[in-house]
């Protein structure tokens, strides 16, 4: 019971599911996703105060301000992730500690406002690029050495639609319970 309670704070919308297939309609979908991502965060956190953004999603987890950092951190390599799969064969990404890079002075401290501005500008052009690829450039792949996993770029157009929504789901699930 424990562990079902837990697995439902730290996914509150589930796992990440990959669909049977990749349609052009899912692709477009997940992509109008990772565009509004940045609206639909910053109109859920603009107004917290700093006691709030202090608050851990979850006993043992990351604050609100952690998250909206994490946010950036972590699409900010998905950017960086399809640049190389575009112009390179195969690359093998750079993995990054996300659990260290959110324990960083400014992951812990920092304002948010300046990292919603970066993400706008940021999801603009994720969303931007994604929109421009075709058949081909979304098959081509990268190979994580976290899983030692080739992973195509269509894959990670769903991933990081999942994981915009994952974490805002973190902040919304937070506000409703309390009372925000």
């Amino acid at each position: 019971m424990e562990n079902l309670l837990l697995d439902k704070l730290r996914y509150p919308i589930g796992k990440f599911i990959a669909p049977e297939s990749y349609s052009s309609n899912y692709l477009a979908e997940k992509i109008a996703e990772i565009a509004s991502f940045p609206e639909r965060l910053k109109k859920e956190v603009i107004y917290l105060t700093d006691e709030q953004l202090e608050t851990p999603y979850r006993q043992n987890g990351w604050t609100i301000r952690q998250v909206i950092h994490h946010c950036a951190d972590s699409h900010m390599n998905c950017f960086i992730r399809i640049k190389w799969t575009l112009t390179e064969d195969k690359p093998i990404i750079k993995y990054y500690h996300e659990d260290l890079w959110a324990e960083m002075h400014d992951n812990l401290t920092m304002p948010i406002q300046p990292t919603l501005s970066f993400l706008e500008g940021l999801h603009f052009r994720l969303a931007y690029l994604m929109k421009s690829l075709d058949e081909e450039d979304l098959e081509k792949t990268f190979i994580h050495p976290e899983h030692n996993s080739e992973f195509t770029i269509k894959e990670i157009i769903g991933t990081y639609a999942w994981h915009g929504n994952h974490h805002l789901a973190h902040i919304t699930e937070l506000k409703k319970k309390k009372a925000w």
